[in-house]
């Protein structure tokens, strides 16, 4: 995970969130991205050996698609936002927010591990 200011683009952080990620995800094999990422795509097969697998929008279509994958990053974004710390923007600076969303995601690791 990798927390930049906003006035970083997300394309631009892929690179040095891929690069932390490279030496700790060692089974980690493909990425699904939207098509933002598509210049990343030969950097991260060169790079890292993953396979980056852009998701798109269907040519010629108006309106709402329900697209593949894009799902999990939104139901992800709910998780994080049922929780105070995160549903407004409290912290000065990007490490802080960091760390809040670590907590959040391993209290909630551990509250849906945990049989009832």
């Amino acid at each position: 995970m990798l927390v930049t200011p906003a006035d970083v683009q997300d394309r631009d952080a892929a690179k040095p969130l891929l690069r932390r990620a490279k030496g700790r995800l060692p089974r980690l094999q493909v990425l699904w991205a939207d098509g933002a990422y598509a210049s990343v795509a030969a950097w991260a097969k060169r790079t890292c050996r993953w396979v980056v697998q852009t998701v798109l929008r269907p040519v010629g279509v108006k309106g709402f698609v329900l697209l593949p994958k894009r799902w999990i990053v939104e139901r992800t974004f709910a998780w994080l936002g049922r929780y105070r710390r995160l549903s407004k923007d409290y912290e000065a600076n990007p490490q802080s927010s960091e760390g809040w969303i670590y907590i959040a995601m391993i209290h909630r690791m551990a509250r849906v591990s945990v049989p009832t």
